[in-house]
């Protein structure tokens, strides 16, 4: 069976995805919408399908499921719309930026009864998902802490910040989906610190650029995220789980891995740039799993609407941290 899917939105993201579902022989591009018409067009161009709007998408009969990559203002309600369409929905992170709004999408989920994947394509990297199973699998023993180290080459344009979020439901939500994914367990207190150290201009719109964050759970497992808008060595995405019976890490990328020595000492080529080139792999595998997950209807979506939902309800804590100086209880959130 291949799943017939629509692409809502043909910017940087909507063009990972479509490459992903046209690398896939269980999946064929259909349509593409774009509130830019000539973006639309462009990606079809490239990698078939046509042009369609999204109220024509959502009446199609040959369109099984779709895509949205929109900007984060329009998730909730093209959600909803195709929900009662009755399609399978992906949507990138995060939901909404609201927690009351996300709560009030995933009743008309729940109502239609539609099948919803979210966009956190990190469990799908290869690396983290080899640690995700070392763990499962008891080598490191009983998880008790995570460490990760998410810092991006540069701060985005003052445009791209005033609509983001802020780094914590733009950036850190990624690693508070990891943070959960690999402590499997939920996460009870939230305590922050967030600084503006890279471009003054972040500070003036009301974000941060450099932050530091731990989680705990009510076990009393710990994660501890640092994050930062500069890196000038590159994309620096690394993780270390430690457990009662040792540790397993996964390490920076590097385009070509090989190492250099000389006289002059050892080296190594520079880090992926960005993520869109340090999660090629992790793009196409969420893209196969959502697929797997709708050709086989046993299977469990995940992540899932409640895994954004919980996501983005730490980054809402983690904020008021930083306001209130304190460790913030998620009880206090939702």
């Amino acid at each position: 069976m291949s799943v017939r899917f629509a692409l809502l939105g043909a910017g940087r993201i909507g063009q990972v995805h479509a490459q992903a579902i046209t690398s896939n022989p269980a999946a064929q591009l259909v349509a593409v919408a774009d509130f830019i018409e000539i973006s639309a067009t462009k990606l079809t161009q490239s990698f078939g399908g046509e042009v369609r709007s999204i109220d024509a998408i959502a009446a199609s009969d040959d369109v099984d499921a779709v895509l949205i990559c929109t900007p984060t203002n329009t998730h909730a309600d093209l959600i909803e719309q195709f929900a009662r369409a009755g399609k399978a929905i992906f949507c990138e992170k995060p939901i909404d930026l609201s927690v009351d709004r996300v709560v009030a999408c995933l009743k008309v989920v729940e109502e239609t009864g539609a099948k919803l994947m979210v966009g956190f394509n990190r469990r799908f990297d290869p690396d983290f998902a080899a640690v995700k199973e070392t763990i499962e699998a008891g080598r490191i023993g009983v998880v008790e802490m995570v460490n990760i180290i998410s810092r991006d080459p540069g701060a985005p344009p003052a445009e791209y910040v005033k609509t983001s979020g802020g780094i914590f439901k733009d950036m850190t939500i990624h690693d508070f989906d990891m943070a959960r994914f690999l402590l499997g367990e939920e996460i009870d207190s939230v305590m922050a610190a967030a600084s503006v150290l890279v471009d003054p201009k972040i500070g003036e719109l009301g974000d941060f650029d450099s932050a530091n964050i731990i989680l705990t759970t009510a076990s009393g497992k710990q994660c501890s995220i640092s994050n930062s808008r500069r890196a000038t060595y590159g994309y620096d995405q690394r993780i270390e789980v430690h457990g009662s019976l040792g540790m397993v890490a996964a390490q920076n990328q590097r385009p070509i891995n090989i190492e250099i020595a000389t006289a002059d000492g050892y080296s190594q080529p520079p880090l992926h740039d960005f993520f869109m080139t340090r999660y090629v792999a992790a793009y196409a595998a969420e893209i196969a799993s959502f697929i797997t997950l709708l050709t086989q209807s046993t299977l469990s979506i995940t992540p899932n609407g409640n895994d954004g939902l919980q996501s983005l309800a730490i980054a809402e804590a983690a904020l008021k941290s930083v306001y209130e100086g304190r460790a913030i209880k998620l009880c206090e959130i939702h």
